[in-house]
């Protein structure tokens, strides 16, 4: 895959539905739109960073600001794009966002299973916080709870 110019910036309605797109390549069970619609609606807490090439969203990152912790909810990069630092600039660029409101803790759950994601969270300084027994409703597996100071 090339990659063009890869562009951040916050998720608008507009972009619900080719988000959707990158939710559905990359998780088993995927969020439905409402539940985009809701969080960006309705969900104070909620900022979501989107990666775009040219015009085509290619990642995602959401994350909740709740008081002085953050939260990240998903982070997804469509598979042809990874290994170009997408995801980890979307997850530096979340908690960038977080500490400038004040946030002084950032947390996320991540599959015991997913290495390379548990790798690049370590390198940004996540650190294991504990374990969430079957958490995934797909097929049960644990999450590994992660935290880092901001």
């Amino acid at each position: 895959m090339i990659v063009h110019s890869i562009s951040f910036r916050v998720m608008t309605l507009e972009d619900v539905d080719q988000v959707l797109q990158v939710e559905e390549c990359c998780f088993t069970n995927p969020w439905k739109k409402e539940a985009f619609e809701n969080e960006l609606l309705n969900n104070r807490f909620a900022t979501y960073l989107i990666a775009e090439d040219e015009d085509q969203i290619i990642g995602y990152c959401g994350v909740w600001v709740i008081i002085d912790e953050a939260h990240i909810t998903n982070i997804a990069v469509m598979p042809d794009y990874r290994g170009n630092k997408i995801g980890e600039t979307l997850l530096k660029k979340a908690m960038l966002y977080a500490s400038m409101r004040k946030a002084k803790k950032m947390s996320l759950e991540v599959r015991v299973s997913n290495q390379v994601a548990k790798k690049l969270y370590r390198k940004l300084g996540f650190q294991d916080g504990g374990i969430r027994k079957s958490y995934y409703t797909d097929n049960h597996e644990d999450a590994l709870v992660m935290w880092v100071n901001l």
